[in-house]
């Protein structure tokens, strides 16, 4: 029933134009489902709660200090939408602790990048080996992202064409130049993060708390949230990819880590659908998980 079940759930992907990577996982008894969960994708926004990991660690270290303000300047649009510090017009000056929840909640390019200004993307990654967490590679700042095709040519149909087409020819999609995780890596981090072993428990706790308070909820949140149900969560978008990692917290004490990759083979920005199809695919397994 199970084989059958993901056979289902993968062609109703490959139906709507998705290429998936997913695990959901029992934080309590370690049972998990998934499809191609240790294929390595492209993180994009993902690398955010690593990075902020890495920024709490070195505060709680001592190494930083959370109440340091940073200078951000004006006009550096490093992330799409109508949110974040990209879209002021002036100088700000702002805390380090607020520039993590800028770059977690709001999931901000340019609060994130003076957070790497701070601690460098290979920090990050040997952190998390240090954690005893492999397989995430973080390799470059948020700023690299924007060097897309979207930016060069200014024309999304296009830009999102090339990048179906030349895939791993560009750097920011291939997996190997690009930071980058697989699907069974970063729910060993959301694991890590609920069950806090290595992590210091101080540190972990405010990671979980950011997700919680996550934005960005118009993709597995609409399956996994509700009054019975926290769901705590991360987002990651670049071109065709498809993000979303994230932990559902029942009321009934059980406790998921779920998470998401996905490169689409439709030459669009705006996909309503494709984030519909992501969230039924992934709350089809958290059921099936949950009922066995």
């Amino acid at each position: 029933m199970t084989e059958s079940l993901l056979r289902d759930v993968r062609q109703d992907l490959a139906d709507g134009g998705l290429e998936a990577s997913l695990l959901v996982r029992d934080l309590r008894t370690g049972d998990e489902l998934g499809l191609d969960p240790d294929v390595q994708v492209p993180s994009a926004s993902l690398v955010k709660i690593p990075l902020a990991l890495a920024t709490l660690e070195r505060i709680h270290r001592g190494e930083l200090d959370g109440t340091q303000t940073i200078e951000v300047p004006p006009g550096q649009i490093t992330t799409p939408g109508p949110t974040g510090l990209s879209r002021f017009q002036h100088p700000s000056w702002i805390a380090v602790d607020d520039l993590i929840y800028l770059s977690t909640c709001l999931s901000d390019g340019t609060a994130a990048d003076a957070l790497f200004a701070l601690t460098p993307p290979s920090y990050v990654t040997d952190l998390l080996r240090s954690w005893g967490l492999e397989g995430i590679s973080v390799r470059h700042a948020i700023s690299d992202l924007t060097d897309t095709l979207a930016a060069r040519l200014d024309e999304t149909h296009l830009a999102h064409t090339l990048a179906i087409d030349a895939g791993s020819n560009i750097s920011q999609l291939d997996p190997t130049r690009a930071s980058s995780g697989s699907a069974r890596a970063y729910t060993n981090l959301l694991e890590a993060l609920w069950t806090p072993c290595a992590i210091p428990a101080p540190i972990a706790e405010t990671v979980r708390t950011l997700m919680a308070h996550n934005l960005h909820r118009q993709r597995l949140a609409p399956d996994f949230s509700s009054d019975a149900t926290t769901w705590s969560s991360k987002t990651g978008t670049l071109l065709n990819l498809r993000h979303e990692i994230g932990v559902a917290e029942h009321s009934d004490g059980t406790t998921y880590a779920v998470t998401v990759l996905t490169r689409s083979a439709v030459p669009a920005a705006t996909q309503p659908a494709a984030e519909s199809l992501m969230s039924t695919a992934a709350r089809t397994l958290h059921d099936h998980l949950r009922q066995r």
